[in-house]
């Protein structure tokens, strides 16, 4: 499958698994990956082989980045087409992969490879595979607004050309990925029912750190 897929019958039944503490990806967005355990490697060659579909999911004990063995997963992810590969050379990868859909985990499947491999299905998420579902829910105003708040509570530049350019549910997802919030966060907007309920809850997570950090600092009479 070299193309990307356009619904969820377009999927394979199954795909291998990279989990993976912290890591959010979703739908249309990309996200760099540098691949260095054996294990990980051989997944990348796997799905260069085959239909180029890996599953990026996070461990539900995330203390370990990257869990060995059978350790128990969370239920939803999201399936990322490799869309960019390097290699470095030394046995390493470099890697984009670009969001698919959501998927939910029906079972693991018993292999002989060193990677994992799952069962999924994306029928519950098949509005994943239209790029702007849902975006004339969001407040763009408000969620600019935000932006412009967590910005100046983080002395960071944007660029604002840029961001007038970029479609609504496109922003709100690269927004989401690139927080600087923990795994527990990451979930919540991940499994977030619609693009609106994914925006809200960002802005409530960055609005609750600014509030966080303003009372921290006032000065104690």
């Amino acid at each position: 499958m070299l193309k990307r897929p356009m619904a969820p019958a377009d999927l394979p039944q199954s795909v291998p698994v990279f989990p993976l503490s912290g890591a959010l990806l979703l739908p249309f967005a990309q996200r760099p990956l540098n691949v260095f355990e054996p294990r990980y490697v051989e997944m990348v060659d796997h799905a260069l082989r085959d239909d180029r579909l890996i599953g990026l999911i996070q461990p539900q004990d995330t203390s370990d980045e990257s869990p060995r063995g059978r350790a128990p997963l969370q239920k939803i992810g999201c399936l990322g087409r490799l869309i960019h590969f390097e290699e470095n050379g030394d046995g390493r990868y470099f890697i984009i992969l670009e969001g698919i859909s959501r998927f939910e985990v029906v079972s693991e499947l018993t292999v002989m490879t060193p990677f994992r491999q799952c069962v999924i299905s994306a029928e519950a998420f098949a509005s994943d595979f239209e790029r702007e579902f849902g975006q004339e829910a969001v407040d763009r105003q408000r969620f600019l607004k935000m932006m412009r708040d967590y910005a100046e509570f983080g002395d960071f530049e944007l660029n604002w050309a840029e961001i007038e350019r970029t479609g609504t549910a496109d922003l709100v997802n690269f927004c989401c990925m690139v927080s600087p919030y923990g795994a527990k966060e990451k979930q919540l907007l991940l499994e977030a029912p619609s693009l609106e309920d994914r925006a809200e809850t960002l802005i409530a997570m960055a609005e609750y750190e600014m509030v966080r950090a303003g009372d921290k600092a006032a000065p104690l009479n």
